[in-house]
Formats: structure tokens, C-alpha cells, sequence
């Protein structure tokens, strides 16, 4: 009788934690088993919903609900997790804002030049260090899945492709500003400034005023 009671006890304790972490999850959509910890949720609980396939480990120490709906930028979401002081950057930013074809295989991520380089095993990340004031100039905040995600504007993501050019490719920065033109996602006045600012003015201009020359 005394066992019936103490198993009793311990599933009337459950449930409030169970229910508790679903509407933690379904609000922040991906969250950080310190997140989960500091909400009042121990990790034992956690433990037992993976095992049940309540919740979804995406990582170390990374979770979400089993039965959440991706979305098509859900590995954003996650490396905004997994590196808190990073921004997403150039190739990864321009899928995001749909101005190019590429479809990057690791998420492009900017930190500080002295920050901690993140070892995680998913998801991949191509990191690229930025100096100060070039990471904290032109950063937008977008809600993933229900995650703040910082990621670079359009005329800074433009002006960041030609500083980077080697590394993302002159073939791909010349069709996304094109692109962003075409889909007036920015004006020639918002990326002439980001390129003023980011130092490639130079390479960036001919481009700019070619296909600005009609319009």
C-alpha cells in the first residue's frame, strides 16, 4: 500500500513538469537545458520526457517538442541557441532573406574577433570572425520557431558578401545585390551606406550603378 502511494505521489509531481516544460517549449520554441533548469523543470524530468519521446534532444543540452513543425530556417534557430552572441552572416543571411539560389550546408555565423569559437556537433557552422563594429552594425532580430535570432540586414548582408567576396564568393554577391534591387528588399541609398561603412565602396559601386543605371 505504502509503494501504491509513493508511485502515486511521484506521478501527481510529474505531471505539473511535464506540462510545465510543453508550454515552456511550445513559447520558445527551442530552448537550453539551463533555460529549462532556471524555469523550475530539473533535468531528471527532461530526461524522462526524451526517453518517452515527449521532448527531442537537438544537441548538447538543446531540446524542443517531439511533435514541434520545423521551419524551413529551424537550423538558424538553433545555432542562435547554441552561439548567444552570434549573428547569422553572409551566405546563410541572403537564403534567409531569399536574394540568392545558394542553399548553404552549414550556417554562415559571425562572432567578435576575441569571442569563444563554438565546438558543437550540430548544427554546422562555418564561423567567421568580425571586428566589433562590423558585428554590431546592421543586426535585425527575427522570431524563429519562436527563437530571437540575430541576423543581418539586407543592405549590411549585401556590403558584408563583397568584404568576404573571397570566402563567399564574387559570384554570389554580384546576383545577390542584383537580386535585392530587383526585389526592392533595400534601396541603392541603404547599401551605398553599408558599403561606406564595411570599407568596400570601391568594389561594390560599379555594380550598384549598373543596375541602377535604368532606374
Amino acid at each position: 500500500m505504502k509503494a501504491q502511494e509513493t508511485r502515486g505521489t511521484v506521478s501527481a509531481e510529474s505531471r505539473p513538469q511535464r506540462d510545465q516544460l510543453a508550454t515552456f517549449l511550445r513559447e520558445r520554441g527551442i530552448a537550453r537545458l539551463a533555460e529549462i533548469r532556471r524555469a523550475g523543470i530539473t533535468a531528471a524530468t527532461v530526461s524522462r520526457l526524451e526517453r518517452e519521446g515527449f521532448v527531442t534532444r537537438l544537441g548538447r543540452g538543446l531540446y524542443q517538442l517531439a511533435d514541434a513543425a520545423p521551419e524551413g530556417n529551424h537550423s538558424l534557430a538553433e545555432a542562435a541557441k547554441r552561439v548567444p552572441k552570434g549573428v547569422i552572416c553572409l551566405v546563410s543571411a541572403l537564403a534567409f532573406h531569399g536574394i540568392t539560389d545558394q542553399m548553404p550546408r552549414r550556417v554562415w555565423i559571425a562572432i567578435g574577433p576575441k569571442d569563444w569559437k563554438p565546438q558543437i556537433d550540430y548544427p554546422p557552422l562555418r564561423i567567421v570572425r568580425f571586428a566589433d563594429k562590423f558585428l554590431r552594425d546592421g543586426v535585425e532580430t527575427h522570431d524563429i520557431e519562436g527563437v530571437p535570432v540575430p541576423i543581418f540586414g539586407v543592405a549590411k548582408t549585401i556590403a558584408d558578401a563583397f568584404r568576404h567576396r573571397r570566402s563567399v564568393g564574387i559570384d554570389v554577391a554580384v546576383p545577390a545585390l542584383k537580386e535585392a534591387l530587383r526585389q526592392r528588399k533595400t534601396t541603392p541609398s541603404e547599401i551605398s551606406a553599408c558599403a561606406i561603412r564595411s570599407g568596400v565602396w570601391n568594389a561594390l559601386r560599379p555594380y550598384l550603378e549598373a543596375f541602377t543605371a535604368d532606374g
